[in-house]
Parts: C-alpha cells; sequence; structure tokens
C-alpha cells in the first residue's frame, strides 16, 4: 500500500512538473514573439461601425464617406492594441486592448466640445475635415506591418496613406495636411534632434493637435457614456 502511494505520488510529481515546463516554453516564446499582440481581422462594416458616432460628425457625404473607405483599409493591428506600447503614456482607458481605438474617440469627442467655444467659429469651417483627420491621425501608429512600439514618422506614413487611397487629391490633401502635425512639438525621432514631421502652423492644425494631446494626458480621463 505505502508502496502504490509513493509510485502515484512521482507520477503526480512528474506530471506537475512536465505541465511546468510546458508552461514556461509557451511563456517564452509568447514574450519572445515578433507579435506578441492578438489581431483580429474585423470585416469592413465591423470597422466602419466602430467609428459610426464619429463619422455622424462629418457633415459632408463624400468626406464622410472617403474616411469610412479609409477605416476599412487600416492594418488589422489598429484595431486591438493599446494606444501605449510601453504603458508609460496616455491615461487608463487607452490602455490594453483597443486603447488607441478608445483614444482616437476620446480625441473626436474633445474636438466636439471645444468646437462650442467662440474662439473657434473661424476653423468650424474646417470641421468635417478635423474630424476626418483626428479619426484617421493614428491608423499606421505602428507602420503598415505591425513594428513594435509607435512608429516615430507614423504622423507622415499615415498621411502618404490617405493620399495614396483617396481619388479626391483635394480632399486627400485637406486631411493629410491636418494629419501630418498631429504630434506638435514631439516631431523627431526617437533619441534625436532632427525633426522627421511639421509641427502645426495653421489654426485647424493646432486645434488638431491640441485634441490629440488632451486626449494622451494620463491626467485627464474621458466620460464615454456622456451625451
Amino acid at each position: 500500500m505505502s508502496w502504490n502511494r509513493n509510485k502515484i505520488f512521482l507520477v503526480l510529481l512528474v506530471l506537475i512538473v512536465g505541465l511546468g515546463l510546458s508552461l514556461a516554453f509557451v511563456e517564452k516564446n509568447h514574450t519572445s514573439s515578433e507579435n506578441p499582440i492578438p489581431i483580429e481581422r474585423l470585416a469592413s462594416s465591423e470597422r466602419v461601425q466602430l467609428f459610426e458616432k464619429e463619422l455622424s460628425l462629418i457633415e459632408s457625404d463624400e468626406i464622410r464617406g472617403i474616411t469610412a473607405k479609409l477605416i476599412e483599409r487600416l492594418p488589422d493591428y489598429y484595431f486591438v492594441i493599446p494606444a501605449s506600447s510601453t504603458g508609460k503614456y496616455h491615461p487608463d482607458y487607452a490602455q490594453g486592448k483597443g486603447g488607441l481605438v478608445r483614444h482616437t474617440k476620446a480625441a473626436v469627442g474633445i474636438a466636439t466640445e471645444l468646437f462650442r467655444l467662440e474662439s473657434y467659429e473661424d476653423i468650424q469651417k474646417d470641421k468635417d475635415f478635423i474630424i476626418a483627420a483626428l479619426i484617421l491621425h493614428d491608423g499606421l501608429k505602428c507602420g503598415e506591418n505591425n513594428s513594435e512600439g509607435t512608429k516615430a514618422e507614423h504622423p507622415l506614413l499615415m498621411a502618404n496613406f490617405i493620399k495614396q487611397n483617396t481619388e479626391n487629391n483635394e480632399i486627400a490633401n485637406k486631411i493629410a495636411d491636418l494629419v501630418i502635425s498631429h504630434m506638435g512639438q514631439w516631431n523627431t525621432q526617437h533619441d534625436s534632434t532632427e525633426e522627421i514631421v511639421p509641427k502645426p502652423t495653421t489654426k485647424a492644425q493646432k486645434f488638431v493637435h491640441l485634441c490629440d494631446y488632451l486626449a494622451s494626458r494620463k491626467r485627464l480621463e474621458y466620460n464615454f457614456n456622456a451625451d
């Protein structure tokens, strides 16, 4: 009886050790993976549905349609990654799975609040382009192939993407012009002073940067359920 107990104990011990080694192997391979972020392929209609509320703020049918088509063409990773790859930046709501989408929605929501102010009456004529730019501004945040971490030149990549995938050059240029400068003063390559994207100069460009900036502050939370 004692021998049987010892035998059972040894078998269980071997199983537990084996399971532990298997889990360690899986974890090691997962963390060393070139692309640890799970990619979910959303249908075109599902992608556009995510931004149904934001798109409804665009009055022009043509600009709204162009923006929706560009959303459909964004890389799969965009819809699942957090807004900050390191976790150092952006508030809690923008972290975790889908954080970048929530950051984008917050930036648009902030824009709608600021548009209520008399201070921004003179850019009302650009409202559709501004909303479109905010929806699209981080579309290639990790490049076209989901590199590890944020690409410092992502505003330029996204501006070019907009131009290359839009038939109406006038509309494409106006949206791209607002996207390319959305990083404001943080317009250099990492650990360098070389400017790789322009700083905002027009009032509309500065407005887009302000909305993006406010949506990225850890001190500020955003109520997604507010009217």
